[in-house]
This record gives C-alpha cells, sequence and structure tokens, in this order.
C-alpha cells in the first residue's frame, strides 16, 4: 500500500476537489471591490437595530424606568445594574411608586441582545441606532444614568416635580391618554412617547 502515491484517491478528488475548492475565489477575483468609506460616509442602519440603549421620559418629562430591575435579571451578560428608591410626594422622578435612583449599563460587557429591553413592563429602556461605542478608556464604556436619560424635549420639566398629565393624576400613566382641564397647554397628551 506504500507504493499507491494517492492513498486510494479517485482522479477526481486528487485534480478538481482542489480547484473547485477555489471557485469563490475565481469567481470574485474580477468584480469590482467594495470599499465603504465609514467615518467619512455613514450608511443608515436598519430600522430596528440594536445599538446603544436609552431610557426614555413621558411627555411631562418624569422617568418611565419604575426601578424594578427586571432588565438587569433578563440581562444575559450581567452589564446591567439599577437601584431602585422610593418617590416621595416632595421628590417625584417616575409616576410609579419608584424610579431607578442608580442605573448603569456596562458596555464592556453588553452584547445588545435586547433582552433587556423585552423585558421593560414600562418600555422605559429602548435601543437606538447608535452604534459608535468604542472607546480607549475602559471607564467611559460604563454608562450612567444622564449618558442613558433621553434629552429635555421642548415643553419637558425637569424631574423632580408631581406628575403632570391625565385628569386623575395617574391615569395617564396607566394608558388613558384624554387632555385634561387641567393641563396647562405646554404639554400634549399624544399617545407613547419616545
Amino acid at each position: 500500500m506504500a507504493d499507491r502515491p494517492s492513498e486510494g484517491k479517485t482522479l477526481k478528488e486528487q485534480f478538481w476537489d482542489p480547484v473547485a475548492g477555489f471557485g469563490v475565489t475565481f469567481r470574485t477575483m474580477f468584480k469590482k471591490v467594495v470599499t465603504e468609506q465609514y467615518p467619512f460616509e455613514k450608511m443608515p442602519t436598519a430600522p430596528r437595530f440594536h445599538g446603544r440603549h436609552q431610557l426614555n421620559r413621558w411627555p411631562d418629562g418624569l422617568e418611565k424606568c419604575v426601578g424594578c430591575e427586571l432588565c438587569a435579571w433578563a440581562c444575559p451578560a450581567d452589564a446591567i445594574y439599577v437601584e431602585g428608591a422610593s418617590n416621595t410626594d416632595d421628590e417625584r422622578f417616575s409616576p410609579g411608586e419608584r424610579y431607578g435612583r442608580v442605573y448603569q449599563i456596562n458596555y464592556l460587557r453588553c452584547i445588545l441582545c435586547g433582552l433587556c429591553i423585552e423585558a421593560c413592563p414600562t418600555r422605559a429602556l429602548t435601543m437606538t441606532n447608535e452604534y459608535e461605542l468604542a472607546d480607549d478608556n475602559r471607564a467611559d464604556l460604563i454608562y450612567e444614568k444622564s449618558d442613558l436619560l433621553a434629552p429635555l424635549l421642548p415643553g419637558m420639566e425637569q424631574p423632580p416635580h408631581p406628575m403632570r398629565l391625565g385628569a386623575d393624576e395617574g391615569d395617564y400613566y396607566r394608558g388613558a391618554y384624554a387632555v385634561s382641564p387641567k393641563e396647562t397647554g405646554t404639554v400634549a397628551a399624544t399617545g407613547e412617547a419616545s
């Protein structure tokens, strides 16, 4: 058996299979190369792209996060840390009994899977299309609550403040979007806000 150089390989296996293995190389060798000019020309992402997280607000400026910590429990990479605290009549940050006093996402661990978004009962946490998360400092990749909160839009008031939407002080936050006569006109009840 040592005198057979091909060790039982057929003629096809000896000559055609190695050439066929380069088939993709030969087919694409003369095609025009597509190069994305990334830092200079940014292509739009898909609408449901999983990028940087955002903590959303109600139209009056209160935070949607109620500090339930379900996002942290759902995270497979243990990248989210939430510490809830109770709202008081003097200091109200969210319409619920609690709010997220400390909220951190460690992007060194985060795999951008979106399970935290699915777990959020108030749709407080969503993912934006922002994908440029690289940094040269590890400490800067741990995003704090101030980095994650959605910016205040016109008509919003910086918390803490009392609930300002709905005829009953909690109806708007429970899903009843009727405009009440108490409203000052600065905030419109327009359904779901981002």
